[in-house]
């Protein structure tokens, strides 16, 4: 029998692993995204994005079976979280389309810190320290998007693209609370159906109807990619949030950073030093703000 040491060594070494692998598969999307929209649009990208992961997800769906969860207010809470998760990747793909992934990425990552502060709102007047750290991210956010870029890629419009960026962070954040509400309740399979689900009613066979749906040889690796990666780092975060919420928070939060350094050596996007200090700012209150509210 373990001690209660062993068990909490055991406990932060799975949350650190998870948390790490969901950075990784988080950067991986936001990079295939990036790609996808820039070649098909946001809202192809994400059709095919979430038609990838409902196939991955319905058996291990029908291997959970149905929960005896899923009724009265938590039905809500998951048509929430799914239709928050959708609309927050189109409105991130669409941001990839105008801007860089090393501004774009640190702005979404801010979703675990506005989860944590609706949280703080809806339970008890949020502290003076959140307020404050809200704010300097506030600022990261306006030094990323308006600081001097030294090599603009092709159509890029940062102040459209940080816009964007930050109502994706804002979405998910609403979504990412919504199945913090849910996360007791229901098997992760089942956290995993209602974004893919609505993500294929909603988008891709209304897109494929109209035959507006669209898919290049160029881009269907990295749609077929960001569906992969989207529902891998969403499973190693419910599995690492199981064993320590904040060390697996803070660590999935750095697939900011991950994603701005893989974007400068695959894609040679670099950025300028207000833009750096800005994500640095970004990257740091999200951490502090998250370690509070944890």
């Amino acid at each position: 029998m373990n001690s209660q040491p062993d068990y909490l060594l055991q406990s932060g070494v799975v949350s650190i692993v998870f948390g790490l692998a969901t950075a990784c598969f988080f950067a991986a999307g936001s990079l295939t995204a990036s790609r996808a929209s820039r070649l098909i649009g946001a809202y192809s990208t994400v059709s095919w994005a979430m038609l990838i992961g409902l196939v991955i997800t319905i058996p291990l769906v029908l291997i959970a079976g149905i929960p005896s969860g899923l009724a009265g207010t938590n039905s809500i809470w998951w048509a929430v979280s799914g239709l928050g998760n959708v609309t927050g990747l189109v409105l991130a793909a669409s941001a990839f389309r105008f801007g860089k992934v090393g501004v774009i990425a640190p702005i979404l990552a801010t979703e675990g810190a506005i989860a944590a502060t609706i949280a703080a709102i809806l339970g008890e007047s949020i502290a003076p320290l959140a307020a404050f750290i809200l704010m300097i991210i506030v600022g990261g956010v306006t030094l990323a998007a308006m600081g001097k870029d030294p090599a603009p890629i092709p159509n890029e419009r940062p102040i459209r693209a940080a816009v964007l960026a930050t109502c994706g962070a804002l979405v998910f954040g609403v979504a990412l609370y919504a199945t913090g509400n849910l996360s007791d309740e229901l098997p992760i399979a089942w956290l995993l159906l209602p974004a893919r689900t609505i993500g294929v009613v909603v988008l891709f066979i209304p897109l494929l109807l109209l035959k507006k749906l669209k898919l290049t040889k160029k881009a269907a690796p990295y749609a077929v990619l960001a569906g992969i990666v989207e529902v891998s780092g969403f499973t190693c975060y419910a599995i690492g949030a199981q064993y320590g919420v904040a060390i697996t928070s803070v660590l999935a939060s750095q697939f900011a950073p991950i994603a701005a350094i893989m974007a400068y050596l695959l894609y040679k996007e670099k950025l300028g030093k207000v833009q750096i200090a800005g994500v640095a700012i970004i990257v740091a209150g999200v951490v502090t703000l998250t370690l509070l509210k944890t």
